[in-house]
Parts: structure tokens; sequence; C-alpha cells
């Protein structure tokens, strides 16, 4: 099926490694052009090489979400460079692994400044936009753990169950402009930041088999980890003009660790 985003234009942030990466990478193998920032330099020259893209379809820049001046700045090229843009995916953040005793107050206004901004700085940058966009739409990519919050996670639980929130309210909020808003809720995905888990731990195991071990401990009902090309195909197809009746809703990518009906 055509998703219809050939030749559309889609900014991503976190869009140097990880779910980002693979979302780039989705949308530009369906003709989209695409905008890509992130905090390393050198990391998104890398991924930049790495996709071989045609100069004229991707843009790259060094921004921090935090940054509102940064995020307008970027905003600002993006549109003078492909003259308009019709869907943002906010995907920058990070997961905090401490449990109540462990967690101060820097480490709470840390983690809701990050999820907070990292949604509403991008989306008040490229509002106007996207509002000229004929078919304009924003992925938030969020946690089940919005939805379950785990101990050994407080502040991101607590923080990402807000972003959904959020994200809801945004939906309504922005329907009148024609922007639709909708979030993916991703489960355990073989990143990075599992990686260098597997590495600290210091386990004897074979890391595909360390892997097996957390998904059985994690409840995953597939049995496995996500790979992150499996969430760019959820937002991906959300960000198509094919699901222009889609709005103020979350998927879930989880391998079925998610317990929720709704």
């Amino acid at each position: 099926m055509d998703l219809g985003l050939a030749d559309r234009t889609v900014l991503v942030t976190g869009g140097s490694s990880g779910v980002g990466l693979a979302t780039v990478s989705a949308l530009l193998g369906e003709g989209a052009r695409v905008a890509a920032c992130g905090r390393d330099a050198d990391r998104l020259a890398k991924a930049a090489a790495g996709l071989g893209a045609a100069r004229d379809r991707l843009l790259t820049g060094v921004c921090d979400v935090r940054d509102a001046d940064a995020v307008h700045a970027f905003a600002s090229r993006v549109g003078a460079h492909f003259g308009g843009l019709d869907g943002l995916v906010n995907n920058a953040g990070q997961s905090r692994m401490k449990g109540l005793d462990e967690t101060t107050e820097a480490d709470w206004r840390d983690e809701l400044e990050l999820k907070f901004a990292g949604v509403l700085n991008p989306l008040h940058a490229t509002r106007e936009l996207l509002r000229a966009s004929d078919a304009a739409a924003v992925v938030n990519v969020n946690a089940v753990l919005a939805k379950q919050p785990e101990p050994r996670l407080i502040t991101t639980s607590a923080a990402r169950a807000g972003i959904l929130n959020l994200s809801k309210s945004l939906a309504t909020e922005l329907a009148p402009d024609g922007i639709r808003v909708n979030s993916v809720c991703l489960g355990l995905v073989d990143t990075g930041q599992w990686a260098r888990r597997y590495a600290a731990s210091g386990s004897a195991l074979g890391y595909e088999e360390w892997q097996r071990e957390l998904a059985e401990d994690r409840g995953i009902a597939l049995g496995r980890l996500g790979r992150a090309e499996e969430v760019a195909y959820a937002i991906v197809g959300l960000l198509s003009p094919r699901a222009s009746y889609i709005t103020g809703t979350s998927v879930d990518v989880c391998g079925g660790i998610g317990r929720g009906i709704a």
C-alpha cells in the first residue's frame, strides 16, 4: 500500500539512534523528506552517513529539545529548507532506573522537564508549519509505562503518564487546525540502552539468552525484546494521510506486555 508520504516532510527528534533513527530510515524509504535532530553532532553525522539519503531529502541539526530557542531555530531551518512541514515525531527521551528512595527532587524536575519539553517545545516551534499542511500529524513516542507504572522507573512512569494525558488533550486542541495527534507506546525494545544494561550486568549469558530471560521476567508474551524498526512501522503508519481519521489514540508496540484492555 502506498502510504502517501512521498514528498511529505517530517521532523523527527532524537533521530540519531534507536527508534528515532529507525523512523527516519522508514520515512526515507517511503519517499518522505526528513529533518532529524539530536544532541550529539558526531552521532547525527554517523547516522546520516549510514542512511545514504540524497542530501535534498535529509536535513540534520544538533538540538536539545529542552532548549526552546534551539528547537525554534531548527524548525525555522526545516521550513526554509523544505518549504513546509507535514509531520512531527516527538521521540527524544530516556528512562531513569530508580525507585522512590533513590530519587531526588532534582531527578523529578529533570525527568518532568525532559518529557514535557520534549513534546511542547517542538510542537510550539512547528505548529504554524503544520497548520499549513493538508495532512498534518504528530506522533508522540511514549511507553506502556504510561499505563502500567513500574516501581523501578517511578519518575519515568509518572512523566510518561502525564504525556499520554497531554497527547489526548492536544488531539482535541489541535483538531480545528487540522493537526492529528497520536501516541505510540513501546515496551522493551532492543536499543543501545539495553545493550549497555547487559554489559553492565556482568551476566555470563549470551546477549540473546539474556534477552529471553529478561522477556520472561517482564511477562512479554512474544518472549523477546522488540526491534526499533517494529516501532517505526507503527509511527510511520500514524503519520500517513491514510490514517486521516485517527487522532487521540495510542498504539501499543510491546510484544504483549501490556495487560490493560484500553
